[in-house]
């Protein structure tokens, strides 16, 4: 497989994540872009990458790019992905990876268009620990799935400017963590649930703090979800069947699960994968899909969870400046 060149746009967290996966495996980014230009520099120079844009735009225009990297604030996504797909860019870009379904259908009419692959960068999707599961339900070894509850409770201290608790930043504990709890159920579940209830608790600049939701889907597949920016809770999730249930911990980037057999009650502890290589993963799923070779992105189970945040945040009466402008 030919060794593609990857651009990042944005140079926070998961951007040097990104390009410390790369070094991992002696690899480098090809180029970096940023708003703030000495931002990018010190980036560029941080990771020895060679080509840093003079202006943001300027990575869509440029040839040798295969694959655009977008980690900037959930509510810039649109833009950029317009920009990158109408080029022809290959794009893994950082959830949520729209602001709401609406946006999501445009991108992936773009991403059709041009022949190119568009991604959410969703680590659930790609940790091994989740393949070898979702293969061992499949053989029916678990038996009927019934019950899935996820939790995610940061604490995050309350400073209203901050990109959590920001309107203007898309802040909020749907499109930040509740994501992965929602992907996590797509990923197991039959079908994407069809009745969906909530309960929301706001933060002081009106974005969702704290929630509650109940899932069912077609199959009679039932989940719970609890999420919270303002309390800590464990990243788990327990997924139950007729003959086992499963415990996952730290499950956005889980790399062990637990399993308790239903008949006498004996575990299995599975581990698989690492932790560490999440971003590895996601490359590597990534690149193979580009090649052709075979599309692990889960684009899918994307528009489907993205559906189910739309609607709960409609449910609520919840929508940010840019869905207001209209």
């Amino acid at each position: 497989m030919k060794e593609y060149k990857w651009a990042t746009l944005g140079c926070g967290v998961i951007a040097n994540q990104l390009a410390q996966a790369f070094a991992a495996n002696g690899r480098k980014l090809y180029s970096v872009a940023n708003r703030t230009h000495e931002k990018a520099v010190a980036f560029a120079e941080k990771y020895g990458i060679d080509k840093v844009y003079d202006q943001i735009d300027d990575v869509f225009s440029d040839d040798e790019v295969d694959i655009i990297y977008i980690s900037t604030p959930h509510n810039t996504h649109i833009s950029y992905l317009r920009k990158a797909l109408s080029a022809g860019k290959h794009v893994l870009c950082e959830k949520s990876i729209t602001l709401n379904a609406e946006e999501l259908e445009e991108a992936v009419r773009l991403a059709e268009e041009h022949h190119v692959v568009l991604a959410e960068a969703m680590t659930i999707f790609h940790m091994p620990i989740y393949k070898e599961l979702r293969s061992r339900m499949d053989t029916g070894e678990f038996g009927e799935l019934r019950l899935l509850q996820m939790n995610f409770g940061s604490y995050k201290e309350y400073d209203m400017k901050n990109r959590f608790f920001n309107r203007n930043l898309a802040g909020g504990a749907l499109l930040d963590i509740g994501v992965y709890a929602l992907s996590f159920l797509r990923w197991f579940m039959s079908s994407k649930p069809d009745q969906i209830l909530s309960q929301v608790k706001y933060a002081p600049t009106g974005v969702d703090e704290q929630a509650s939701i109940l899932l069912k889907n077609k199959e009679g597949e039932m989940a719970t979800v609890i999420l919270s920016l303002h309390a800590k809770q464990p990243k788990r999730g327990t997924i139950s069947f007729d003959k086992a249930y499963i415990e996952l911990f730290e499950y956005p980037r889980g790399e062990e699960a637990i399993i308790t057999y239903t008949e006498d009650g004996h575990k299995e502890v599975v581990s698989v994968g690492s932790t560490d290589r999440a971003l590895e993963y996601e490359v590597t799923d990534m690149e193979v899909a580009v090649a052709g070779e075979e599309n692990r992105m889960h684009l899918d189970y994307t528009i489907d969870v993205m559906d189910m945040m739309t609607s709960i945040r409609k449910d609520w009466g919840m929508r940010y400046p840019e869905e207001e402008e209209g």
